[in-house]
């Protein structure tokens, strides 16, 4: 029998993780003390009779506890199109313009537990974030949430009249770098700005030569990304995230060099470590800028599971799966089962994303093995098809934002 695997740490990890790096942040909070900011769609869910008995408004109940629940067919979604949003997805997750042919999974809608979460519109988003700045801010999942957002403000459809500010925020494509480091816009209506930047390890990385075009990179763990020096003043909401390439073969392809205090570091060779270090460490410099920022709603966003079974990316894992919920549709725990990542908030302003569990039940989700090119390849098991999951991430993103503005205004 197949057994399934997800990239979930486990309890006792967990606990180690925390353990390592509370140890090591105790120990290294005057550095990070040091790394200071420059500067001061619209859809209709069809729901059912109980689901209409049970709703209850965001106003009156601003506590729902967004990752409990369970998933339910909505034949109202998705929200925009895979076959459009070509202004802002990849078409390597756009499913639809794949050989896949079953879209189920874009018929799901996360119904939470004696709540409802506030339907997500474009118009409304924009108006609630009129003025405002949304940042996300890690690895290539993000990247995905990011472009899922576009295409749930816009619905789908082209928009002339967004406006690239990426020079703004320098990011600008290299010379002779494939794309830049990340994309920024800007709908001129509200005066709202959406933007990615990639950041895989949510630490700074700095070449060791600067001389030399092969040279390795400096991963200091212990420095938040020099992005988030100069741009955190901006922001009004920022949605970090890190996970997949704390692997050695990633540490290796990128030449990164693990470092502590500006120096090499061996104490934290185990990954798993070194990883959660820097967890802990990004959300206590976030948590304490937030005093100077009072405006800035911080999130950590938890870990997208992966679903390779009988192996890995590169040695013949697979998630051939098509059929929704297949693997159950309910979740119900109240801690999350990204240990490392709730416990790294615990005691912080910094909130949970909290969508890994959510996720785990959603294997038929992922890009698989189809592709554009219909040419045989690895299996994706890592990335979402779009429309899909992420989007859900984003609808709750939004319902926590409203929960926290709609407190403030109380």
């Amino acid at each position: 029998m197949a057994l399934l695997r997800v990239s979930t740490p486990t309890e006792a990890e967990g606990k180690h993780d925390q353990n390592i790096g509370e140890k090591h942040l105790k120990r290294n909070e005057q550095t990070m003390d040091l790394a200071t900011p420059m500067g001061s769609a619209s859809t209709n869910s069809s729901m059912g009779e109980q689901d209409k008995k049970n709703f209850t408004t965001l106003v009156n109940n601003p506590g729902c506890n967004y990752k409990k629940g369970k998933w339910v067919v909505d034949n109202s979604r998705p929200l925009y199109s895979g076959l459009g949003c070509k202004q802002w997805l990849a078409q390597m997750w756009a499913c639809q313009l794949t050989q896949r042919t079953d879209f189920a999974y874009e018929k799901l809608r996360w119904q939470p537990n004696n709540c409802q979460m506030e339907e997500f519109e474009g118009a409304k988003f924009l108006k609630r974030m009129q003025d405002k700045t949304l940042a996300f801010v890690g690895d290539s999942v993000g990247r995905q949430q990011f472009q899922s957002l576009m295409c749930m403000i816009t619905g789908g459809k082209e928009r002339p009249d967004v406006i690239d500010v990426g020079q703004e925020y320098g990011l600008v494509k290299p010379r002779g770098g494939v794309r830049p480091n990340g994309w920024a816009f800007r709908f001129p209506s509200t005066n709202t700005t959406v933007l990615y930047y990639w950041s895989a390890c949510l630490c700074d990385l700095e070449p060791i030569d600067k001389k030399n075009p092969a040279t390795d990179y400096a991963m200091h763990l212990d420095r938040p990304p020099a992005f988030l020096h100069l741009f955190l003043h901006k922001m009004d909401v920022l949605v970090l995230n890190t996970g997949h390439h704390w692997n050695r073969g990633k540490l290796r392809a990128n030449h990164w060099v693990v470092h502590v205090d500006g120096m090499p570091n061996k104490k934290l060779a185990m990954i798993g470590d070194a990883k959660n270090f820097t967890i802990h460490g990004i959300v206590n410099w976030v948590n304490k800028q937030l005093p100077k920022y009072p405006r800035l709603k911080a999130f950590y966003r938890s870990i997208s599971p992966r679903h390779f079974v009988n192996g890995d990316w590169n040695t013949g894992g697979s998630c051939d799966n098509t059929t929704p919920m297949s693997v159950g549709k309910e979740i119900l725990q109240d801690e999350s089962s990204d240990y490392s990542a709730g416990n790294a908030v615990k005691g912080t302003g910094v909130k949970l994303l909290d969508i890994t569990a959510l996720s785990q039940l959603r294997d038929e989700g992922h890009i698989s093995r189809f592709s554009i090119t219909a040419s045989p390849a690895v299996q994706d098991c890592l990335h979402w098809c779009l429309p899909g999951v992420p989007d859900t991430w984003n609808e709750i993103l939004f319902a926590l934002i409203s929960d926290m503005s709609k407190l403030q205004d109380e």
